[in-house]
């Protein structure tokens, strides 16, 4: 992963730097800033990037003209590059990291090593211009391959990459590959640590891009929900990114929120407990059974997810026994123990929700038994209880499952305003907080409510005057007296969508999530398509720009390619009992989802179809729903609802079973020896 070319620079769109040798190139416009593209300036569109920096496309404008770059990497020490200016291009060779770079008539040394730079017009030096078009080949010199090879290596490895990403069309439109693209041009290399990492956004954490860090940072939940994302793209390289994290946990077991190269850990405080909750979906889509599934994702990160689960109690006990947001106070850090670090702790930084709490310098904590982390910890128990029974842990299982019970049994009662009818936070004088955001949905995820109190409490949070609307779930209610359509206030959040959607989800409240999903999908699809954005977060109304540094809105980050995964799990969704296939009312497709059995294909027409690999696995009439769907090499199980016909193909080789489905459940039940019948 480390080795060859790739944009590990964190610096630039417009180039790549070769591992181990530190060579970088770099493209721009003569006479404009050479690293000056960013989606605030310049970034016009990013096309195909592999995770292995194979293949990787972009556009940006500078200087009055436009740059478009194609670029053939990977793990090879050859890199192959078409570029095209309408304004010139410029090409740049260095060092990366003080790697020394000397010209030697057509070689370039790096580190006194020689290697070779072909251009299709001529060029010498470390400094090239062109008048609008140029082929690039660059290898060690003596390594077979020349830049007359450049269009057809660049052919094929498109071919390939298309072939090999997700992809998404029709009511989907062009969502898998923004949400693809907000991962894979996120993949940096940290010289420092010595690895690869891929942050929610390279510009976030880019000081020469802008951003607020040196040039790398992580944030605990930023690196579960982009890892959640990255698993609908390559499983191994979700894998990694879920443990980038983790190793920074202290010795009491809490994950920091926040670490970095130029400011260090945030020693005093973590962030939402969604590490499970993450882990465990990425793991249930990462293939049809747990046969196929990647047992090593959840080998590598169980130890310290369930020691950061166990550092909550143990740290965070506010009002009335109940969780709470905190902030140790840590020697030499004055901004240790306040309110400001307990907010930031939540990750709603500047919610309206903690207006008027207060600092208790005796619990570390705010004042404030909070919904969203009481119902987060009980989820996080939940999944956490899942994991450890497919590892075989049996005796955390058993513990972590009678957690979760008592805690809803002790925590249900005092968070539930009977008046309001609903749950609300919880103040130290033991009145209920007025405030109301997504939070409020939490209880969902985690089982809180009898499936009755569950309907009411959705319909009411989802009045079109306070969650509802369009877009809907704005990160404060628009009837809250703090509601103000910015940052925490008010923003559309994918996390936060996310988070209360799987809640309905749990309810099979579908009525009430799908419209949401379909707002949440035309809000993404709308920045993607018009200025190739993946945001921190989206606009509340209709008609406002967030582009502008003030708007705090970062333009590609990965956690906002969870709208778009809500929106996949519409058509195929990967749950603790199987998977759910669905028509979603309006012609969709969805290709190429990696899983340990293969590739994943939906396509919503006429019918529903689902395929591995090219081979149906099921065609259903469109009102035909498919839920705990297991797939293994002798068996497939599943539920039926709905009406009409399901076609289901046997694990082996053999014609499909019909399945005659009505509005009663019809479990299917089909073996490898006998053809199978439905059961």
């Amino acid at each position: 992963m480390t080795a060859g070319w790739n944009t590990w620079d964190v610096t630039t769109h417009t180039g790549m730097v070769h591992l181990p040798s530190g060579l970088r190139i770099r493209f721009g416009v003569p006479g404009a800033p050479l690293d000056g593209f960013t989606w605030r300036d310049g970034l016009v569109r990013l096309g195909h990037h592999t995770v292995d920096g194979s293949y990787a496309e972009v556009t940006v404008e500078a200087g009055g003209g436009r740059l478009h770059l194609v670029m053939a990497g990977g793990p090879t020490d050859a890199l192959y590059v078409r570029a095209q200016g309408t304004a010139g291009v410029l090409v740049v060779l260095d060092g990366w990291r003080d790697t020394g770079v000397a010209a030697d008539g057509r070689l370039v040394r790096v580190g006194g090593e020689p290697w070779r730079v072909a251009t299709s017009v001529p060029a010498e030096g470390l400094e090239l211009e062109f008048a609008d078009e140029v082929d690039l080949y660059v290898a060690p010199d003596g390594m077979p391959g020349d830049v007359r090879d450049v269009p057809a290596v660049l052919r094929r490895r498109l071919a390939e990459a298309e072939r090999t990403t997700p992809r998404s069309g029709g009511w989907l439109g062009d969502a898998a590959a923004a949400a693809t693209r907000a991962v894979t041009w996120n993949t940096i290399y940290a010289p420092d640590l010595g690895r690869v990492l891929t942050p929610t956004s390279r510009d976030f954490v880019s000081a020469q891009r802008k951003g607020f860090y040196g040039s790398w940072a992580l944030h605990a939940w930023d690196t579960f929900f982009t890892g959640l994302v990255a698993a609908t793209v390559d499983r191994d390289h979700a894998r990694e990114i879920f443990g980038q994290i983790l190793p920074f946990a202290n010795e009491q077991g809490m994950v920091p929120n926040r670490v970095s190269d130029d400011r260090g850990t945030t020693a005093d405080r973590s962030q939402p407990p969604v590490g499970a909750l993450t882990v465990r979906k990425a793991y249930l889509a990462g293939g049809l059974s747990d046969d196929t599934r990647d047992r090593a994702l959840l080998t590598s990160t169980f130890p310290a997810l369930l020691a950061w689960h166990d550092w909550w109690p143990r740290a965070r006990r506010g009002p009335h026994g109940l969780l709470a947001w905190g902030s140790d106070p840590i020697a030499g850090d004055l901004e240790s123990a306040t309110l400001d670090r307990t907010k930031r702790e939540s990750g709603l930084d500047d919610s309206p929700m903690y207006d008027e709490a207060a600092y208790d310098p005796d619990t570390h904590t705010m004042d404030l038994a909070d919904v969203g982390l009481v119902a987060l910890h009980i989820a996080d128990a939940d999944a956490l209880a899942d994991i450890a029974g497919v590892l075989g842990e049996t005796e955390v299982a058993r513990r972590l499952r009678t957690e979760a019970t008592a805690a809803r049994a002790a925590a249900g009662p005092l968070l539930w305003d009977a008046a309001l009818g609903g749950y609300q936070n919880l103040r130290a004088d033991g009145k209920h907080d007025p405030h109301v955001s997504p939070t409020m949905l939490y209880p969902l995820l985690a089982g809180m409510p009898d499936p009755e109190r569950a309907a009411a409490l959705v319909s009411r949070l989802l009045r079109p005057e306070t969650l509802g609307g369009d877009p809907p779930l704005p990160s404060a209610a628009r009837d809250d007296p703090g509601y103000e359509a910015t940052y925490w206030r008010g923003r559309i959040w994918a996390p936060m969508a996310f988070l209360a959607i799987e809640g309905l989800r749990r309810y099979e409240l579908t009525e009430a999530g799908r419209p949401l999903v379909a707002a949440l999908l035309r809000l993404f699809l709308a920045e993607w398509d018009t200025h190739s954005h993946v945001r921190e977060n989206y606009p509340a109304t209709f008609g406002e720009d967030v582009r502008a540094l003030q708007a705090r809105s970062d333009g590609l980050m990965a956690w906002g390619g969870l709208l778009a995964y809500l929106a996949y799990g519409e058509l195929a969704d990967a749950r603790q009992d199987g998977w759910r296939f669905a028509h979603p009312g309006e012609p969709a497709e969805l290709a190429n989802l990696p899983l340990g059995d293969g590739r994943l294909s939906v396509v919503a027409g006429d019918r529903l179809t689902v395929a591995l690999d090219g081979h149906a696995l099921l065609d259903a009439a469109p009102d035909v729903v498919v839920t705990a769907y297991r797939r293994t090499a002798h068996e497939v199980t599943g539920i039926a609802r709905g009406s009409g016909d399901l076609f289901v193909s046997p694990p082996g080789a053999g014609d499909p079973v019909r399945v005659a489905v009505t509005e009663d459940p019809k479990r299917f039940h089909i073996t490898d020896n006998d053809g199978g019948m439905p059961a």
